[in-house]
């Protein structure tokens, strides 16, 4: 077991369930109106993007590299009776990555503090190879750390800006930006701290 794979087994080991279950807003937002069709979830966690997806008819590939997070995904969608539209797949993504093509690939905060320098960058490069034409890369990430964190952060991590990501997938001229923006939000801390963070946002479309 390579260190990515046992930092997320074990995070995800030695607590309960970690994640609300629900879909996160900023996919929501950005997927609501399109037309389901095929989609490719990276770092689903317990799956509550996949299961989202799968209630509004996209048939979804959901990838970690967590069996734990995955069995609970699974679990759930069993529950729900969506376990025929959700294939849940494991992949250290730095590593492989699923076969074929999507309508949609979303990345919603895909952030570690353990890859190494340039892993996100190839993940994404990898994401934008496996968009069908005429389907959209979404991701979504933090831009900083929460604002009860921010004069001390838990680890040193840069987070990549909208720009970065572009620069990095270098796209083709068939690519067309939809969304570039950032989204301040207020959340609160498990310790029931009040604050904000901000998040980024990037929907690119495939001609």
């Amino acid at each position: 077991m390579d260190a990515t794979e046992e930092y997320w087994e074990t995070f995800y080991r030695d607590r309960g369930q970690v994640w609300t279950g629900k879909a996160n807003e900023l996919l929501v937002r950005e997927v609501a109106h399109l037309d389901p069709g095929t989609a490719l979830d990276l770092g689903c966690g317990e799956g509550g993007d996949a299961l989202w997806l799968a209630e509004q008819g996209w048939r979804v590939t959901a990838v970690d590299v967590s069996a734990v997070a995955l069995s609970r995904g699974a679990a759930r969608a069993t529950e729900v009776g969506l376990a025929p539209r959700i294939d849940w797949q494991r992949h250290d993504l730095a590593r492989s990555f699923p076969t074929g093509v999507f309508d949609l690939v979303s990345a919603q905060f895909l952030h570690s503090s353990v890859a190494v320098e340039g892993e996100r960058e190839g993940i994404l490069a990898r994401a934008a190879e496996a968009v069908a034409p005429g389907g959209r890369l979404l991701v979504v990430g933090h831009a900083g750390w929460p604002t009860w964190l921010a004069d001390n952060p838990p680890v040193e991590y840069r987070f990549p800006t909208n720009a970065d990501v572009l620069g990095s997938l270098r796209l083709g001229p068939e690519w067309v930006v939809e969304v570039d923006e950032s989204v301040e939000r207020e959340i609160i801390s498990p310790e029931q701290v009040h604050g904000t963070r901000t998040d980024v946002v990037l929907r690119l479309k495939r001609g």
